[in-house]
């Protein structure tokens, strides 16, 4: 049975915890709710793409959340996915929009072009990040030489997110592609981009020589 967005919306405020807000401001996200706890709720509701599109329109960041776990990625047209990267705030909506949405659309290819040259940044940097995606799953047709130009003379300077996802798309050249691999792991150590990234011990780091070398290694290549 579908479910109202009164009730949705009544359902997420019962999610909405202090401490849980508190921590989540921190990292840039304001809202209350535990993950875990918003994503069991995303389940009992099953997917509503209809509801989906109301709790985007809602704007409030718990909202978006939920939308994003509830709605089907195939059902949304490119201006309306081009109209939510650019109206996403929170970073972990953001997140959420590039990889539960964006990269399951079929409208992914359109998007990455039309994304990967668009002068608002954070947007750029999901074109990049369905890049980084193409590069692993169908890299056939891409110039990844030229990719790999335009990381070195970008990536230094770039914004957070879209450093994030060069450096993806840099990490993936070199670990899918052993022809490029020497280079993109020249770039990583000429550019030093994350670098010192705080790493949890038995993690990976994201610094892309470091990120090449473990991901070959394990590949037994």
């Amino acid at each position: 049975m579908s479910t109202d967005l009164t009730s949705a919306l009544e359902r997420l405020s019962e999610l909405e915890d202090p401490a849980v807000r508190a921590a989540n401001e921190k990292r840039g996200d304001d809202h209350g709710g535990n993950l875990s706890r918003l994503r069991a709720l995303a389940k009992s509701i099953r997917k509503d793409h209809a509801l989906a599109v109301r709790l985007w329109d809602a704007g409030d960041t718990a909202a978006q959340l939920l939308a994003l776990l509830v709605c089907t990625p195939r059902k949304y047209t490119v201006a309306e996915l081009d109209s939510m990267v650019r109206s996403t705030r929170a970073p972990k909506v953001h997140d959420w929009f590039v990889n539960y949405v964006a990269k399951k659309s079929p409208h992914a290819e359109e998007l990455r072009q039309k994304w990967l040259a668009d002068a608002d940044q954070r947007v750029a940097s999901v074109g990049w990040a369905l890049t980084a995606q193409r590069v692993v799953k169908d890299p056939e047709g891409l110039d990844l030489d030229a990719l790999l130009t335009r990381i070195e003379g970008e990536m230094r300077d770039a914004p957070a997110d879209l450093q994030w996802s060069m450096n993806e798309t840099l990490a993936q050249i070199g670990i899918h592609h052993p022809a490029l691999r020497a280079r993109a792991v020249r770039i990583g150590e000429d550019l030093q981009v994350l670098a010192d990234y705080p790493t949890s011990p038995g993690c990976t780091s994201p610094f892309a020589p470091v990120w090449i070398a473990e991901m070959v290694r394990r590949s037994g290549e």
